[in-house]
């Protein structure tokens, strides 16, 4: 297995986000070729890690992807590189209603993986090490290499910690707190807006041993790992296209208002024969193809540019002309009548029959699973699929409409109901994880209405 490193937290704010990508900087800095990874459902954490690594950060999450998509996804993506940097969710042991299941410990099971756990020490000094302890033997089946203390106060307090030390240090982190990235309703600030995880990595070369970092995870490489011995775990992406079949190009909606995409669904698309183009609403004119596909991210943030672009009136002609179009939870929200945020209300595409309104708290948050209902929908009857959702909005639904999704987990748009379908239209607030018969199904789709207009 390649050399690799989980970067685990003892909760969510510990420091992880800001250490993880400060690693890959770091070892980018020494020449490394770094593949990114992110734990669980989440869009902003890999935006900077694909900022700093120059290749495209991936989800590892066993409830979307089950245990050898994981796999799968991990031993593709690795392909090239010399060290593999992944960054945990929540606390450690943090999983699906209390249990294991999609923690970043499990995926440290799932890949046999070393973990560096981060810890605040700000507040308390032999009493941290009293947590690393816990941590180590509240699963022996996780392999917890080193500790990070971060957020120390001096080097007398690094001093008193390491007097009781329990496992190996891999650094004390002095407190930056002017080094902080700032955080609004979804999440932190995405990479195009900020550069200081990269910054970061400065002051980890400072006062972590990014050597022994190294060092811990090419000894963990070398031992045998069991987990990668089924000879169909390197298939996810490499099966070879129907070159009988029509390539359809579907163009994708990707600026600073929508840019919340899992990788993996862009790598099945174009399995299936999908060629992939990407624009921004905000900017550009809709260009020419066969599909599109708009996914989460901050429209309410963008409206008034959002509301004079070229592409919000021309993407209505496309839907009236019977165009593909797909939509995820931002891109939903852009093809109702309106948005109203912060009592301010700016026109969007029209397309759905309703209106959206940003509210003051999140109004869904957690894992997905849904299931096609509809006969008359892009994606065929009883397809199903597992996803995420988390937003901010709600929507005043017309009394008409139709909703294709049913959900036996999660909220959607309406106390279980998801996904708006109209003609060759499917909107919905669940951020779908693709699996390659949704991807087949969806391309195969677009591919008939392109043959007959």
């Amino acid at each position: 297995m390649i050399p690799t490193l989980i970067i685990a937290g003892t909760h969510s704010g510990c420091g992880k986000t800001t250490i993880s990508s400060a690693l890959m900087a770091a070892l980018v800095k020494r020449g490394f070729v770094v593949q990114p990874y992110k734990i669980g459902p989440d869009f902003i954490d890999p935006s900077h890690h694909t900022a700093i690594c120059k290749r495209n950060s991936r989800n590892l999450d066993p409830y979307m992807m089950g245990e050898d998509g994981v796999r799968q996804t991990f031993i593709n993506a690795s392909s090239g590189a010399d060290i593999a940097i992944i960054e945990g969710v929540m606390g450690m042991y943090d999983g699906l209603e209390g249990e294991d299941t999609g923690s970043t410990a499990h995926v440290a099971k799932i890949l046999n993986a070393p973990v560096i756990l981060v810890i605040d020490a700000k507040g308390s000094s032999r009493s941290v090490n009293a947590v690393a302890r816990g941590f180590a033997s509240f699963d022996r089946d996780v392999n917890i290499a080193g500790v990070m203390f971060n957020r120390v106060g001096s080097s007398k307090h690094s001093e008193m910690i390491k007097a009781s030390l329990e496992i190996q240090a891999s650094g004390f982190i002095p407190n930056q707190k002017e080094k902080s990235v700032k955080s609004r309703h979804l999440g932190l600030e995405m990479a195009h807006e900020t550069s200081a995880m990269a910054e970061f990595a400065e002051i980890l070369e400072e006062n972590a041993d990014i050597d022994g970092l190294i060092q811990i995870a090419e000894f963990y490489a070398k031992i045998e790992n069991t987990h990668f011995k089924d000879p169909k775990i390197n298939k996810i992406f490499t099966e070879e296209k129907n070159s009988a079949k029509e390539e359809v190009t579907i163009a994708i909606a990707y600026d600073r208002a929508f840019n919340f995409y899992y990788q993996d669904n862009f790598d099945r698309l174009k399995k299936y024969g999908a060629k992939l183009i990407f624009f921004s609403p905000i900017d550009d004119s809709l260009p020419d193809a066969d599909a599109f596909y708009f996914g989460g991210g901050y429209p309410e943030l963008h409206m008034e540019k959002l509301e004079s672009s070229k592409c919000t009136t021309q993407i209505k002609i496309a839907a009236n002309q019977d165009k593909v179009i797909y939509a995820e939870c931002g891109g939903l929200t852009y093809l109702c009548r309106k948005i109203t945020s912060d009592r301010k209300t700016f026109r969007m595409a029209g397309i759905l029959p309703a209106d959206v309104v940003k509210m003051d708290r999140f109004q869904a948050l957690g894992y997905v699973s849904a299931k096609c209902t509809a006969k008359n929908c892009i994606l065929d009857h009883n397809i199903c699929y597992n996803g995420h959702e988390f937003h901010y909005t709600k929507l005043d639904c017309d009394r008409d409409v139709k909703f294709a999704l049913e959900l036996s987990r999660g909220k959607g748009i309406d106390n279980g109901k998801d996904g708006i379908y109209q003609n060759n239209l499917l909107a919905g607030y669940t951020h779908a994880y693709f699996t390659d018969n949704f991807s087949k199904n969806l391309v195969e789709k677009i591919r008939i209405v392109k043959n007959n207009p």
